[in-house]
């Protein structure tokens, strides 16, 4: 299933605008993964792996965070690096999957991707404020 066969161009379009928005408030990085194929691990632990095969850990503060979907599989996760983790707990992560999870029950998948990052960029703005030099990574969805 590729992205598009997943999400229409103009729901892709607003889910990169959706990162571009929140990136501009801080020097955090956000990225959406989606996965093709089957998924036959764990979702959170192909996260885990994906946010390092695409050097998400390299980031100057270690502040990104990956949303990971796999459509076939019906399952997602988000990951985020050390730095986040250590200012937001494990209360974010949750609140973001259990939201998530209610927008993907009721097929609303970009709603769901949307508002996630949006929350991601709030929590991020608040630990992590914009800096001149703080774009990193690419803003792109990631498919593979």
């Amino acid at each position: 299933m590729r992205t598009r066969e997943f999400l229409s161009r103009l729901e892709h379009e607003r889910i990169v605008q959706a990162i571009r928005d929140a990136e501009a408030k801080t020097s955090g990085e956000i990225r959406v993964h989606i996965q093709r194929g089957k998924l036959s691990s764990d979702p959170l632990i192909a996260a885990q792996k994906k946010f390092h095969r695409l050097g998400m850990h390299r980031t100057a503060d270690r502040n990104a965070v990956l949303i990971f979907v796999a459509p076939r599989a019906r399952k997602f996760a988000v990951a985020g690096d050390k730095a986040i983790h250590e200012k937001c707990g494990e209360q974010l992560w949750q609140r973001l999957v259990d939201r998530m999870q209610a927008h993907f029950r009721n097929e609303k998948f970009s709603h769901a991707l949307v508002e996630a990052i949006e929350e991601i960029g709030k929590e991020l703005a608040a630990h992590f404020p914009k800096r001149s030099t703080s774009t990193e990574l690419p803003d792109e969805i990631v498919e593979g």
